[in-house]
């Protein structure tokens, strides 16, 4: 048992129940939504679908979302605080920084190594953000967040990667990334955070289930971290088939207790088109996973011991491993 931050406050561990590990609620570009006509429309009316979806996404079985949205992707908090008060589902909110190449303009002359110079203040934007809370909301993250995609890793995403491991080690929270399967960018994020130190038990790479290379996942797996099977009906990055295929051949092979299972969907996402999401890949969202997804895993095998394994057990743990060190 372990008290993990949500949204409304502090719950117990063994109250998560069935997770999603990944998913987003809003991604969005402020300084577009801010200065040009965008699809976002009433801000009311994006709030009160989103209070719907997720009201339904709980009335199907879910009982905690994980919100990876961090800085470079959009976050708000006051509007999902907003969207909280009004649904049973717990929501658990990130803290990090999202790039694929270099940091924000904001850092770049501060901290090591900089014009400014001094302390990295990454690290102490996150930890502020776990032990205060996210701006002046009181909102405390449960979750840290990074990424590396297919520039690898670049000096601002070494960066980021680095100031997650050590706001990690302060303050024992879980560790969460994008990766970049198809170049195997998992494996650099483990060697960055072994040489910071952290435990590959306290880590998620993230997207592992975007490639069906299951040599690559055992590699991963074999270090002993969590991989993110986690984008299940993206389905241009990799098919349906395939994806259910690796999970369970990942089980067949005794990994499930490595596995977590989401979508990394959203309500709104205006990094995409709504209408050509939903044409191209049409089971992209919160419910692909109930719907499809463990219905075919159960075809093919995966055991409901498994299921429950990779979509409440797992979760649990990654949560309940949260001292510092």
């Amino acid at each position: 048992m372990a008290i993990v931050e949500a949204v409304r406050g502090e719950i117990d561990s063994r109250d998560l129940g069935f997770t999603l590990m990944h998913e987003h609620i809003f991604v969005l570009s402020p300084e577009i939504q801010q200065n040009s006509h965008t699809e976002f429309g009433d801000e009311a009316a994006r709030i009160a679908a989103a209070i719907s979806r997720l009201n339904q996404l709980s009335a199907a079985g879910v009982n905690t979302l994980v919100d990876l949205t961090v800085i470079g992707q959009g976050r708000y908090i006051p509007r999902i605080e907003a969207i909280a008060r009004e649904v049973s589902i717990n929501i658990i909110v990130a803290t990090g920084l999202y790039t694929y190449n270099e940091v924000p303009f904001y850092f770049q002359n501060r901290g090591p190594k900089t014009l400014i110079g001094g302390e990295e203040p990454l690290v102490e934007l996150f930890v502020r953000d776990i032990r205060e809370g996210i701006a002046d909301t009181g909102v405390r993250a449960g979750i840290l967040k990074c990424a590396t995609d297919s520039p690898g890793v670049t000096a601002g995403v070494e960066r980021v990667l680095r100031a997650v491991a050590v706001a990690h080690r302060q303050t024992g929270v879980p560790i969460s990334t994008h990766s970049f399967a198809m170049g195997r960018t998992g494996l650099e994020q483990l060697r960055i955070f072994d040489e910071e130190g952290v435990d590959p038990s306290r880590v998620i790479i993230g997207h592992s289930g975007d490639t069906n290379d299951v040599g690559y996942l055992r590699e991963l797996a074999d270090r002993g971290c969590y991989l993110g099977m986690d984008r299940f009906g993206f389905d241009l990055r990799l098919p349906f088939e395939e994806r259910v295929a690796t999970v369970t051949k990942m089980c067949e092979l005794g990994y499930s207790a490595n596995l977590v299972l989401s979508q990394d969907a959203a309500c709104h996402n205006d990094w995409l088109d709504d209408a050509v999401v939903a044409s191209l890949m049409p089971r992209w969202d919160y419910f692909h996973l109930s719907n499809d997804v463990i219905p075919e895993l159960r075809r093919r095998g995966v055991t409901q011991g498994q299921i429950d394994e990779m979509t409440i057990d797992n979760p649990r743990r990654i949560f309940e491993a949260n001292t510092s060190y």
